[in-house]
């Protein structure tokens, strides 16, 4: 027969299990859960039924918007070092997901790949422009929409 003491022990541990496999991810987020297996499935705003013991949160995705800082140095035959930042945001979480965090990376060093092949003077805002486009041109297949380009001259 079970004791008291194995009854509310197994209770206890049954709540606990179930406490945690619920997950609320908040609006302007989205959660990607890796499975034991390796496979990955992602997660929008609202509560969510997981598996504690077999998945975990691989990343937080924040779907509002991002900055990155940057620094661009200047370009043979180019005088200006470009200082600013690039705003971005994640349009499909389950895309984006591989590249996530090496978002800053690719950016800083796209960004100055870029801005050599401009061949506009010192006109910033057409500058800026067309590093969007371009940026936007890359990053779209990966599910990103860079929103703003800010730069200055340092």
């Amino acid at each position: 027969m079970l004791t008291p003491n194995l009854i509310v022990t197994v209770l206890t541990t049954l709540c606990a299990i179930t406490a945690t496999s619920v997950k609320r991810i908040p609006e302007g987020h989205a959660y990607t859960l890796r499975r034991v297996g390796g496979r990955i499935r992602t997660l929008g705003a609202g509560f969510h039924l997981t598996l504690p013991l077999l998945e975990r949160v691989l990343h937080k995705i924040n779907l509002t918007g991002n900055v990155v800082e940057i620094s661009v140095p200047p370009a043979s035959g180019d005088t200006l070092t470009l200082r600013g930042r690039v705003y971005f945001q994640v349009m499909d979480a389950a895309r984006a997901e591989p590249v996530i965090d090496h978002i800053p990376e690719l950016l800083r060093q796209r960004i100055p790949e870029l801005a050599a092949h401009v061949c506009l003077e010192d006109d910033l805002a057409a500058r800026t422009q067309h590093l969007k486009a371009e940026l936007n041109q890359d990053l779209n297949p990966r599910g990103l929409l860079v929103t703003r380009v800010q730069l200055a001259a340092a």
